[in-house]
């Protein structure tokens, strides 16, 4: 694997938001779920996640997750979607999301 530099990884705006709404997206190819997701300082912004093998709306509803923020912004099946939401591939090939053990303030960086 390529080693990358301080700086490199500095670039990348990785940070906390709370999920406050989610909803199926009819019109994505592979099923997903339209995300609110609040950033605090940094306003509430739009993703578009393949997340709903392990996870259903209500699950998803107040759940910290960690973003990038700094991505273009992507226009996926009819959807802007502003950030990533973060997450591992399980041994299923199904996404599990980055989550925190503990509340932390929204639009936090991850250092």
């Amino acid at each position: 694997m390529p080693t990358i530099e301080w700086p490199d990884f500095e670039r990348v705006e990785l940070r906390v938001g709370t999920i406050l709404s989610a909803e199926s997206n009819a019109r994505a190819r592979k099923p997903a779920y339209v995300l609110s997701v609040d950033l605090g300082p940094f306003g509430v912004r739009t993703s578009s996640a393949q997340i709903t093998h392990h996870y259903t709306p209500g699950d998803l509803v107040g759940r910290q997750v960690l973003c990038v923020c700094n991505f273009e912004v992507k226009r996926i099946a009819g959807v802007k979607s502003e950030v990533l939401v973060t997450g591992v591939v399980d041994d299923n090939g199904q996404v599990v999301l980055t989550g925190f053990a503990l509340t932390v303030p929204n639009g936090s960086r991850l250092l």
